[in-house]
């Protein structure tokens, strides 16, 4: 089966994830009983929590997933979306927060 672009970007994140040290992420599985608009990749990486909303090429947010990644950045976490042309901005998210420093 083949991936798809957004499985693509997804992967090249988990990587970039996975070369640091200390760092704990999961793909929440929506049910029956999740809420819908999560963030695809859910961090921990040394006490700081990090959402990741994955597209591919232009795509953007939906107006359900704007707002939950606006609820994480309202209540002291970090929230991106990420795309194939900025996987440089997740890495140097993740630099600073394996250091310490929040965006």
């Amino acid at each position: 089966m083949a991936s798809t672009p957004e499985k693509k970007v997804k992967d090249k994140c988990v990587k970039l994830i996975q070369s640091y040290p200390q760092t704990y992420y999961f793909y929440p599985v929506m049910t029956g009983f999740g809420r819908s608009g999560i963030p695809d990749i859910i961090c921990c990486i040394q006490g700081q929590f990090l959402a990741i909303e994955c597209k591919a090429g232009d795509n953007k947010p939906t107006a359900l997933q704007d707002r939950e990644l606006q609820k994480i950045n309202e209540a002291g976490g970090v929230s991106l979306v990420i795309n194939e042309t900025n996987l440089t901005m997740l890495d140097e998210i993740l630099k600073g927060l394996t250091h310490g420093t929040k965006p």
